[in-house]
């Protein structure tokens, strides 16, 4: 249903009427607009779409034709792009005044159904392939591709991981060597569990075009479907069943040297600060999902008899929904203040300041959805363990828990990665004070 809910935890504060200093008119109209448009186009045939496997091709054209994609991006919009495609609004926000609040908003309508399969089905080109282009490529790169990749008229993922190399950018072992003439790079490798991949014609590619390392990577838009030395297939995943998981292998794959992002060696700079938006939409996402899972509970135990009382009289059952719902409504208080954190600060302030933040709330998420998703399968017991029935959603969003603590940074990897940040910028703030005192 598009309704705000009244179930306990099942919304956000703000959208159960409570005061908020975040959210002005222009997010409260996105929100409600948001939610029309995905219930109708998306959230209400998420589940049957889960079963069988795949969402309709139909679904990503819907979407570009409404605008509905541009949300992916990071804010600040690229407006000058935009407005040059003639598009000025997206669902009534001027793409000028869109900020970091209204990603939020859409975050977290997008995984309102509770799966992350159907909406990352969608989202993974322009959230996370698409914006190195805009941000780090060359105006010829950028004319050559984002008028198709901006409307939706070609799809585009981005490709980091290999079956050896995840978390660990810096090993990536995917080859990018020049020809003898020194027009193309000739890319050799495999690269796995690459959302989207399977439908993209392009793909945002992380290559070794120098020495081990990561001063030895390099990004570059490189041509998938249907292209000379390019094989794609489709993997079998436990959760997140339409996102279409691809594994890529590149067999002497010709590149013209002009689809270089940026220059060579800036690759993990790059990935890097790329990884702040993608982690951040997760944190949201996710935080969408545990509050689906635990509502959804909730209600279930207000129903459910056992041993002559409901689940809900039961002080054992009222105990597991608390602390799970108190993890809840921190993380979301969490990525809320980091929102509002984004949209008021410059952007390169933003990627110095929350980088570490973001990669720990990343993390964070995850293991709230995990507790919430936990405690909704155990509520509904033998339900909860049933692809079928009652119980079929929240056994599905357990079954999407590691496609939330693995991609974009494993939850280990990011909760080193936020420390090591902090210390960063620690010594980097006494640095600073130690001179201002000379």
């Amino acid at each position: 249903m598009a309704e705000i809910s009244t179930v306990p935890f099942a919304e956000p504060p703000y959208l159960r009427g409570l005061p908020s200093p975040y959210y002005n008119e222009s997010h409260r109209r996105f929100q409600k607009a948001c939610r029309a448009f995905l219930y109708e186009n998306l959230l209400k045939h998420a589940m049957e779409w889960e079963k069988a496997g795949t969402v309709p091709e139909h679904v990503f054209s819907d979407f570009c034709k409404a605008n509905m994609l541009l949300p992916n991006l990071p804010a600040p919009l690229p407006v000058a792009w935009l407005k040059r495609l003639g598009i000025h609004d997206i669902l009534g926000v001027k793409v000028e005044e869109w900020d970091y609040l209204h990603t939020g908003i859409y975050s977290d309508e997008m995984a309102r159904s509770g799966l992350s399969g159907p909406s990352g089905s969608l989202t993974a080109g322009f959230a996370f392939g698409t914006p190195p282009i805009i941000k780090y490529g060359s105006k010829e790169l950028q004319e050559k591709f984002l008028p198709d990749l901006l409307t939706g008229k070609k799809r585009n993922c981005i490709a980091i991981t290999e079956p050896d190399a995840g978390s660990d950018v810096a090993g990536i072992t995917t080859t990018a060597t020049k020809s003898a003439d020194g027009k193309y790079y000739i890319v050799n490798g495999n690269k796995k569990w690459i959302t989207n991949g399977i439908w993209s014609e392009y793909s945002t590619m992380a290559v070794r075009t120098g020495g081990p390392g990561a001063g030895g990577l390099s990004l570059l838009v490189v041509p998938l479907k249907n292209y000379p030395g390019v094989t794609m297939q489709r993997l079998k995943v436990s959760g997140q069943i339409t996102g279409g998981t691809t594994y890529i292998e590149l067999d002497e794959v010709k590149v013209p040297v002009e689809n270089l992002i940026g220059r060579e060696g800036d690759g993990m700079k790059m990935i890097m600060n790329n990884f702040n938006h993608e982690r951040l939409t997760i944190a949201v996402g996710v935080t969408r999902q545990a509050r689906v899972a635990l509502s959804t509970a909730f209600s279930y135990c207000l129903k459910r008899e056992a041993f002559g009382k409901t689940l809900m009289d039961q002080p054992v059952v009222r105990h597991r929904l608390a602390k799970a719902g108190a993890e809840l409504e921190t993380m979301w208080a969490f990525v809320e203040q980091l929102l509002y954190q984004l949209a008021n600060l410059p952007k390169e302030e933003a990627d110095r300041q929350l980088g570490g933040i973001t990669a720990m709330a990343k993390a964070k998420g995850a293991m709230v959805l995990n507790e919430c998703a936990q405690t909704a399968v155990l509520l509904f017991g033998g339900a909860g363990f049933t692809r079928q029935g009652q119980g079929e959603l929240v056994e599905a969003i357990l079954r999407d828990v590691p496609g939330a603590r693995i991609p974009g940074g494993s939850e280990d990897v990011l909760l080193d990665l936020s420390i090591r940040q902090l210390v960063k910028l620690f010594k980097a703030e006494e640095k600073k004070l130690g001179k201002a005192k000379i």
